[in-house]
């Protein structure tokens, strides 16, 4: 068993090798709530194909391939990937998130787990057997206060989603952070955990944070209390540092805040119970997730600075990769960290949701072939779901903005568009304005991806190359995460 856990213990290496960046070493103590785990510094890695161990002897491999599960939980639903070691694709399915009312209230940490267990259901039987490891990415900031006590995860309040603002927690937050920190923005995981803290009357006691896929991977690895440098940066993680910083751990909440790993890091091997009930191998492997949005970027293989990656989902988010790091709370800028770069960029709160709420796909689809794209459209929209945006304003108070609404859905649709288009241009040039590397090139992640009609509406008001990425679904990224978590072999 010291074994396997030995060949499951991640490297940053392989990351590396497949996205073209630089050898610098990154594995280091990382410090987390109070716990110190260590993650092994081995200095010579060896890049290898995994295939079957004793402990699937009697697995029919597949080409001698082992599988690689990722599996992304958006705002409105949620989908698997599964992919070889050379990034093929062998099954995937996406499923909306179930209507679960718990007391007349829709519940969306059973809705969650439901999805969970039905992807895991969705997977051809003949690749159940053959899957070596698993990661999740979920949406950025959305979280969840568990109560440590419970064997079932049940958490202590309902979950603060990621659009969720906590205005009575700022000045708390910007008392105790730097100046213009990611934390300081009311949509952080931090001004989420303050305002729980001050309005939660019972004991304290057994509260453990974790964000969404953190909680998700624990069904799945039953190892409470672990989180990734991604999902954990709105909370005040200093991923450059890797640690929590001393203004942080110096609070009386403190201990509530999960251990950090890097992404795609070996946590456990799956419970039991999970492995009989959906046929999976003794060794598959459960390793740390990501965000939806840097999930998106992975998936798009995007591995030079001034490349960046435009997520069209429900929500928008970009994703610049640029030399210098760069955060500023004033406008939802903040930097994640990939290797020796950074994901420099922000989550706008407009996007594919608002669409939805007023076009069917089909209306979509037929109305976007009518629009001229090179032609500008004299309409201007803020197109939200609520009252509220992240970036490239951070404005808890900005409220929706879509009239004069034109008798042709067409010239409707058109406006939309390219309002939302505007925006994603403001949001570039803000960060190129506080000093990230210039975009060069964008390449379009999730379901906005395939309308030609809107990439080509982009590419004029971007004035930039504009393209689908070769991979759309944040899932493929979080795939590739499970893959970095086993594929190497120690000496």
């Amino acid at each position: 068993m010291v074994a396997l856990l030995h060949h499951f213990t991640s490297s940053h290496l392989l990351f590396r090798h497949q996205f073209g960046f630089s050898n610098c070493n990154t594995n280091k103590l990382i410090q987390g709530g109070g716990i110190l785990r260590s993650v092994d510094n081995t200095k010579h890695i060896r890049m290898r194909p995994v295939v079957g161990s004793k402990a699937n002897e009697n697995v029919s491999l597949v080409d001698g391939r082992r599988l690689y599960l990722g599996m992304d939980f958006g705002t409105s639903g949620a989908r698997y990937t599964l992919i070889d070691k050379d990034g093929i694709i062998h099954a995937e399915r996406k499923r909306e998130y179930p209507n679960y009312m718990s007391k007349g209230v829709m519940d969306c940490v059973h809705s969650w787990k439901l999805t969970l267990y039905q992807l895991l259901e969705d997977i051809p039987n003949e690749f159940r057997a053959l899957i070596a490891s698993i990661s999740i990415d979920g949406t950025s900031s959305t979280t969840m206060i568990i109560d440590s006590c419970s064997t079932t995860g049940e958490p202590l309040s309902r979950p603060f989603l990621y659009n969720e603002s906590c205005p009575d927690a700022v000045s708390a937050v910007t008392s105790i952070a730097p100046v213009n920190h990611t934390v300081c923005s009311s949509t952080s995981t931090l001004c989420k955990l303050v305002s729980w803290w001050k309005s939660y009357e019972s004991s304290k006691e057994s509260a453990v944070l974790l964000h969404q896929a953190d909680w998700l991977l624990w069904l799945l690895h039953g190892k409470l209390g672990v989180s990734d440098y991604n999902n954990a940066l709105k909370v005040g993680y200093d991923p450059e540092l890797e640690s929590y910083p001393p203004w942080l751990l110096s609070q009386e909440y403190s201990y509530v805040l999960p251990s950090v790993q890097a992404p795609g890091t070996f946590v456990s091997l799956v419970k039991e119970d999970i492995r009989t009930r959906y046929g999976l191998p003794k060794d598959c492997a459960i390793c740390t997730g990501t965000t939806d949005s840097i999930a998106a970027f992975l998936a798009a293989r995007a591995t030079q600075t001034g490349k960046s990656v435009t997520s069209l989902g429900s929500t928008l988010a970009i994703k610049l990769l640029s030399t210098n790091r760069i955060d500023d709370a004033r406008y939802g800028v903040y930097s994640h960290r990939l290797d020796d770069k950074w994901l420099v960029g922000g989550a706008s709160n407009t996007g594919g949701a608002v669409l939805k709420q007023i076009f069917t796909d089909k209306q979509l689809k037929n109305l976007s072939e009518q629009i001229d794209p090179m032609q500008a459209s004299p309409l201007d929209y803020y197109p939200l779901q609520t009252v509220g945006e992240r970036f490239p304003v951070a404005d808890p108070k900005l409220a929706p903005r879509l009239t004069p609404r034109p008798e042709s859905d067409v010239d409707y649709l058109h406006g939309i568009l390219e309002s939302i288009a505007r925006i994603e241009g403001e949001g570039y040039k803000l960060l190129t304005d506080l000093g990230a590397t210039q975009v060069e090139e964008v390449f379009t992640a999730g379901g906005g991806a395939q309308n030609e009609t809107w990439t080509k509406i982009r590419e004029r008001i971007l004035g930039l190359p504009v393209s689908r990425a070769q991979q759309t679904e944040a899932a493929y990224g979080a795939a590739l995460l499970a893959l970095k978590g086993v594929q190497y072999d120690a000496r």
